[in-house]
Formats: structure tokens, sequence, C-alpha cells
């Protein structure tokens, strides 16, 4: 079989060693992100380009021949947006590196291949921070969150990825090289293309360098926990926060069965201090921040918290957020997961909660929830059972819950974005002239469709 043409135009694109790879031994562990549920094909190639030039050379070969492309970043993604689709081309960002910051302006132009905790590492040196922190920091890229306008636990207070992206170089569809956004304050010239990009899940075209809003370093943080022996009454208390009109810089919940799974991992003790934990830091300086730790405590208290209180030891309220960033290993433990990423109001949490117990009820499952719940951003994780009609079981309560969430007034995805998991939902959440429109976004920078094709739109 003769090789695809496509091929040797890439190898002359990306003259660089191991740019091109075409040998499944090579391309296999590009093919899928985490979400294993979604389907994944197998690619033509991957490449992984150096610079945006090299970016626009090879959208612009593919567009000729036909071929699809994936934009990748490091494949952390739980919604199968970045997997392979057969015959494609992967476009790894991997090698799109490099970190400016202008302390000034208080902005850093980074490369889409950049792991996040780097680049808040970078920043920390000039006294500065970059807000988002979704769970993955460690480990996922600057450009894959904004492709899926990532979030985390400081969204609460700080807002997602979009909120702190001034400007974007890409390279759309049609395989033109543009800027999109701005490096001031102000601007309102023209449509905001901008935030059309962040969170588009690579369907409009290949993001090759990132503008991001950064601040000020933040005083240390106080920390507040409550044990609950409800679920519910755990949501109850995150509503009376609200209502109390004070915002965390993170608010987080972990119920029973992630306890457990965490306990029988890392010997935590924690399963057997709480049905679920609720834990609170607060940034607010001074006398302020004193006030707003012993409000959050008070509307623990009042929502049936059998225990709640300040920490005074930073060591033991780091390792408290430890175990919440253990969720997901120690549940994955149990067994395959499918990961749900719903997000409803406030004051719809606790309804939430409760339908999720209903949910895994009634399909006769584990269902173990962690929450960003400050801001309503719930992940209850399916631990699909063995048995011939396990998956179904599982697949039949991740659509309900969705559906429960719509019922609610909240989303299908909070964060992790729809790819390739969760497109019939979006059909139930949007109207359909709604979304013709942005199908209609999509053909503009993408004419030919070549873009990440069978991601967010059926």
């Amino acid at each position: 079989m003769s090789a695809h043409p496509l091929l040797a135009e890439l190898r002359t694109a990306l003259p660089e060693d191991g740019a091109v790879l075409d040998a499944p031994a090579s391309t296999d562990r590009y093919r899928r992100d985490q979400a294993a549920w979604a389907e994944a094909g197998v690619p033509l190639a991957v490449v992984r380009p150096s610079t945006a030039e090299q970016v626009r050379d090879v959208v612009r070969a593919c567009r000729r021949h036909g071929v699809p492309v994936v934009p990748r970043g490091a494949g952390s993604g739980l919604a199968g947006a970045a997997n392979a689709v057969d015959g494609g081309v992967v476009v790894s960002t991997e090698r799109l590196l490099g970190v400016t910051v202008d302390p000034v302006e208080r902005l850093a132009v980074v490369g889409p291949g950049v792991v996040n905790a780097d680049l808040r590492a970078a920043v920390a040196e000039h006294g500065l921070w970059y807000a988002p922190d979704p769970a993955s920091a460690g480990f996922s890229s600057i450009g894959g969150n904004v492709a899926t306008n990532a979030g985390g636990l400081c969204c609460v207070k700080y807002g997602v990825t979009r909120d702190h992206v001034l400007g974007v170089q890409l390279v759309t569809g049609a395989g033109d090289l543009v800027r999109l956004g701005r490096r001031t304050a102000k601007g309102v010239a023209g449509l905001d293309l901008l935030g059309a990009v962040v969170g588009s899940e690579g369907t409009l075209g290949v993001v090759t360098e990132v503008t991001v809003r950064l601040r000020p370093a933040r005083p240390p943080e106080r920390t507040v926990a409550g044990f609950f022996d409800s679920l519910v009454d755990a949501g109850e208390a995150v509503a009376a926060v609200a209502r109390a009109g004070v915002v965390p810089s993170a608010l987080e919940l972990v119920d029973s069965h992630s306890l457990r799974a965490v306990d029988a991992w890392k010997a935590t003790g924690l399963a057997d201090e709480a049905d679920t934990v609720l834990l609170a830091r607060l940034d607010a300086p001074g006398e302020v921040g004193d006030a707003d730790a012993a409000t959050v405590e008070a509307c623990f208290t009042a929502a049936g918290a059998t225990w709640a209180g300040a920490s005074s030891d930073e060591a033991e309220a780091e390792a408290l957020f430890d175990a919440r960033r253990l969720v997901w290993p120690a549940v994955e433990r149990l067994g395959p997961l499918l990961t749900e990423d719903v997000c409803v109001p406030l004051g719809a949490l606790p309804a939430m909660l409760a339908r999720v117990q209903a949910a895994a009820a009634q399909h006769d499952l584990v269902i173990a929830t962690v929450a960003h719940a400050g801001d309503g951003n719930l992940h209850p994780l399916v631990v699909v059972p063995a048995g011939a009609d396990g998956e179904a079981r599982a697949a039949a309560a991740f659509e309900q819950l969705m559906d429960d969430a719509l019922a609610l007034g909240g989303t299908i995805t909070g964060e992790h974005g729809v790819g390739r998991l969760k497109r019939e939902g979006l059909t139930r959440e949007l109207d359909p002239l709604v979304l013709d429109l942005q199908r209609r976004v999509k053909a503009a920078f993408d004419p030919d469709g070549i873009m990440n094709p069978g991601a967010v739109w059926a």
C-alpha cells in the first residue's frame, strides 16, 4: 500500500526529528484522552510542531487533502474532545512552549503546551498568580485549559479560564494565522471572537499562543472544615454560605464514597469522622478574613454539621485538600469510572445532591461525588460495575444526571466540556436555533469542517 501523499508534505513542513509520527507504536498514546467511554479512531499521523507557522502549514495541507485535524494538549480531558478520528492528523501542542511575563501589565504570553502548574510557578517568581486551577493543574496544559474553558477550586471567587484569557493566536480551520483579543484593560472593538474560541474544544482551530491575565500573589488562606452526617445537609450549608454573602476562594465537597476510597488507599481516617466533608478556603486579609471564616463556620453548624472549625495548622489544612485531590484516582481503584460534570444554581445544590443519591439507588450503583460546591459544579463519579448490564446501568445514570441538572436550571457540563461524550446532552440543553447559530460560527472559522469532526456537535 502506498503512503498517503499528505505524509510527505507534513515531513517537509516539519523537518525536525520526531515531529511527524505515523508508526502505530508511536501514535497509539495520542489516540484518546482520559474519557475511556468516548470513541477514538486511528490517526494517519501525529504531528508535533514547534512554531505557529508550522501549525498553519499543517492545517493548510490537511485542508487541501480533506483530512481531519484534531488538536491535542496533554490528553488530560474527560469528555473525549482530544480523541483521534480515523485517518486524521492529531496536532499535539507539546512542543509549543515558553512563558514571558510582563509584571507591569500583569500578563503572561504562554505557549499552549506549557503545564498549568509550571505557569503558576513561573509567574510566582514575579509575585504574581495565575488563578485557574483545575484538579489536573500538575499535568494539564494551558492550551487544553483554553480549549475546555477549564475551571477548578478557585472558580467560585476568581472565575474560569475565559475570565483570565486576554488573547490567543490561532490557526483557523481555513489555515489562517490570526490574533484575537487584546492586552488592554478595556476593549469593545467588534464581536468577542476570543470568547467563542475559549471553550470551543478544538472545533474552530489550533491555539498556538495564549496571553493570560495575572493577579498579585494572595495572602495566606484560612481553612474551615465541616463534617456532616448527610450529603444534603452539606448542600444546605453551601447555600447558606452564599446567602450570607461570603465568597470563599474555594468551597469543596467530598462525599462518603469518596472519603472511604481515599481512606482505603491512604489511611487518612476521614471516613471515620464524617459522611460528607466540606472544605472552605478564604483569602480575604486581616479582620475581614477572620469574620468570613467565622461566618462560614456558623453556616456549617446551623446546617447540621456534627463538627465545624477553622484550622490553625497549615499542614493539617493542606492535608485535607490533598485528600480532596486524591479522590479521582482513589475512586478509580474501585473500577472503571464514567465521570460526570454538571452544574446547577447554588440554591438547587441540595436537590441535585439528593438526585445523585436517587440515581445511585435506582440503578444500583456506587456514585462517589465530589464538587466545587461553591459554584454548584458537581462531579459524580459513576463506578461501572462488572456484569453484563453494568455498562448500561452506568450509562443510564450518566444521562439521567444530565437531565436532572437541566430540570433544576443547570447545565450538562460545568468545565469538562461536551467532547464526544455529551453531544446528545447538548441537544437537550440548547435550543435548535442556538445550535444552528453555533454551527454557523464554526463554519466561519472552519469552512470545510476539518477541525475535530465528531466533537461537540453530532
